[in-house]
C-alpha cells in the first residue's frame, strides 16, 4: 500500500515537472537547444533538477508534446507542439502561481539573450601556422543550415576570442550590411 501511495505522489510530481517545462517552452516561443533548457531550468533557476529535466525532455519528446530538430552544428532544438500547448492549457493550474510568475518574469528579462545565443554562433579552430580560423554563423529558427556564414582568419587565440564576443553583439549589423550591399541591389 505504501508503495502505491509513493508511486502516486511520484506520478503527480512527474506531471508537474512536465507541465513546468511545457510552460517555460511556451513562454519562450522559440526553439531551444537542449543545453539552453537544462541551463535555464536546472542551473540558472531551480525549477527542475538536472536529472529530472533530462528525463522530462525525453518523455515529452517521445509522447509528442515537444519535438526535436537539429541545426547544422548537430545541436538538438526543441519546440512545443500543438498537443503540448493543448495539454498545458488544460492543466497549467497544477503549476504553482508563484512559479508561473517567476518563469514569466525570467522569460521577459532573458528571452532576447537566449535567442541571440542560439541564433548567432561562432567557433574557432587553430591552424597549422598558429593562426585561428573563426566561423561566424547566423541561424534562422527551425532551419538546420545557417542563413549566413563567414570564415575569417585571426592572428591569435585572443583575437579569436574577442571576435567571438563581438559577434554576439554585431551579427545583425554585419548581416544587414552584407545583405544590403551584395544581395539587395535595387
Amino acid at each position: 500500500m505504501d508503495n502505491f501511495i509513493t508511486n502516486e505522489i511520484n506520478n503527480e510530481e512527474k506531471i508537474r515537472l512536465k507541465l513546468i517545462l511545457l510552460f517555460f517552452m511556451e513562454k519562450m516561443e522559440i526553439p531551444l537547444t537542449k543545453n539552453s533548457i537544462l541551463d535555464i531550468c536546472s542551473i540558472e533557476n531551480d525549477w527542475i533538477s538536472y536529472m529530472d529535466c533530462v528525463s522530462v525532455i525525453i518523455e515529452l519528446n517521445e509522447t509528442g508534446f515537444i519535438y526535436k530538430t537539429e541545426n547544422a552544428e548537430n545541436d538538438e532544438l526543441y519546440s512545443i507542439t500543438y498537443t503540448g500547448r493543448d495539454c498545458l492549457a488544460q492543466l497549467y493550474t497544477r503549476i504553482p502561481y508563484v512559479l508561473r510568475e517567476q518563469m514569466t518574469d525570467y522569460v521577459k528579462k532573458n528571452k532576447m539573450s537566449v535567442k541571440t545565443s542560439q541564433e548567432y554562433t561562432s567557433t574557432y579552430l587553430k591552424n597549422e601556422d598558429g593562426s585561428y580560423t573563426i566561423t561566424l554563423r547566423i541561424y534562422e529558427p527551425m532551419i538546420a543550415t545557417p542563413m549566413f556564414e563567414i570564415k575569417i582568419k585571426a592572428p591569435s587565440r585572443q583575437s579569436a576570442i574577442e571576435a567571438d564576443k563581438k559577434w554576439k553583439r554585431q551579427a545583425p549589423n554585419v548581416y544587414e550590411y552584407v545583405y544590403e550591399n551584395l544581395v539587395n541591389t535595387d
